[in-house]
């Protein structure tokens, strides 16, 4: 017998299931009860201020719409059906009361009636928003429609010293890609609050809040003047959920097969399927470089890839001949030893024929691969072990320069 899971009902568990963690309230029934009640009472909130038709008062610079004609359809709006009423889109710099209830179900047809947000830029903002945003992983599978409206909806914020971009606990409102500047990382634990990364001048945060309607799990600092951009929640969930959706039919039971990744919860799988980016690689084409700075981490999806090293202790040897000291192959794993040491990259790794890989950059690496760091660091002590056995000394990864 196949039972059909309801539209919203994972997000609306996912939401009850992340206050139960965060309050650990005593009674569970009462929780529930008050938690649901709040969520009913902030939909027919909603509903009666749609119903309406209240108007949102904007901030800021103007946003404008693909849809034409609007000052005429307002006139014809109390002819219009209720399914015809095109809910005012929600101002941008505005925190949201409640995203928990909020449903959205990634394999419905898109609405094509839905006026899509668009910011005018100039060239010149076009192109340095371009330029952010070429390395962003959520956007590598994104085709060039897809990634067309996600570069009109954005928009540009300057942020200044010590400003808090989101804060730990609010609702999620916007997606931020970094143009530059430097941004603290702080997370409250007991509380205590502590810095546990930092982001410089380039990569993106505010992605998990929007996927899963949870409370943003992490309070983003700036530490020096910078720019953001920013995706609203709606164009966010519209295209990226949607790409994402799909994404995840694809990869999700490859990363169940993964050794290394089995010690994760499966909510915090999916979420490395959503932050996972895929990479084709042709036959001896490098894809990491021994000396480089880590940015990123690697399994491989299909294919074969070598991982040699450049070594000044073997005998008779040119100091800058590789030696290769391991092959991965489909659910393997490289790339993190230069991430879990905050080392330069130990060790050089080239396609062994046509290769593809799923690629995380080292912000997601940090975030949700904390429980696999201790299998990484045993891991590491292998490596050792092996490069002893080579080379009678383990220098070469414990100083890659040298």
């Amino acid at each position: 017998m196949s039972i059909e899971i309801p539209p919203g009902l994972t997000e609306l568990l996912q939401g009850y299931t992340v206050e139960v963690l965060r309050h650990r309230p005593p009674d569970l029934l009462n929780f529930a009860a008050e938690y649901f009640g709040r969520l009913r009472d902030a939909r027919d909130q909603q509903l009666r201020e749609a119903a309406r038709g209240k108007e949102v008062v904007f901030d800021g610079e103007p946003m404008q719409t693909e849809s034409n004609g609007e000052d005429e359809r307002r006139e014809d709006v109390d002819s219009e059906s209720d399914s015809d009423f095109e809910p005012p889109v929600v101002n941008r710099f505005n925190r949201r009361v409640s995203v928990c209830a909020e449903a959205f179900n990634p394999d419905e047809e898109e609405d094509e009636t839905e006026p899509r947000v668009v910011h005018p830029k100039t060239d010149e903002q076009r192109c340095r928003l371009q330029e952010a945003c070429k390395d962003i992983l959520l956007f590598k599978n994104l085709d060039q429609e897809q990634l067309s409206q996600v570069l009109d909806a954005m928009f540009e914020r300057k942020v200044q010293p010590q400003e808090h971009v989101i804060d730990q606990g609010d609702d999620g409102d916007n997606f931020y890609v970094i143009e530059r500047g430097l941004y603290d990382i702080f997370v409250s634990r007991d509380g205590q609050s502590r810095c546990v990364g930092r982001y410089d001048n380039r990569g993106s945060f505010g992605e998990l809040a929007l996927m899963y309607n949870t409370p943003r799990a992490a309070t983003i600092v700036a530490t020096t003047e910078g720019a953001l951009w920013g995706l609203d929640r709606v164009t966010f969930r519209r295209i990226i959920l949607k790409n994402n959706a799909k994404k995840r039919k694809t990869y999700e039971l490859f990363i169940e097969s993964v050794p290394l990744l089995k010690s994760l919860e499966p909510s915090e799988r999916m979420k490395i399927v959503d932050v996972i980016g895929e990479k084709n690689f042709q036959d001896g084409e490098r894809i990491i470089s021994q000396g480089d700075k880590a940015d990123s981490f690697y399994i491989v999806e299909s294919g074969e890839v070598k991982i040699l090293i450049k070594s000044k202790t073997v005998t008779n040897k040119d100091a800058n001949q590789e030696v290769e000291i391991a092959r991965c192959h489909k659910g393997q794993y490289f790339g993190e030893l230069a991430l879990v040491t905050n080392k330069p990259r130990a060790a050089s790794a080239y396609a062994v024929g046509a290769v593809k890989c799923l690629v995380m950059d080292v912000q997601a690496f940090e975030r949700l691969l904390g429980p696999c760091i201790e299998i990484m660091k045993r891991n590491i002590a292998n490596y050792e072990e092996q490069l002893v056995a080579l080379f009678g000394t383990n220098m070469d990864i414990s100083d890659p320069s040298a």
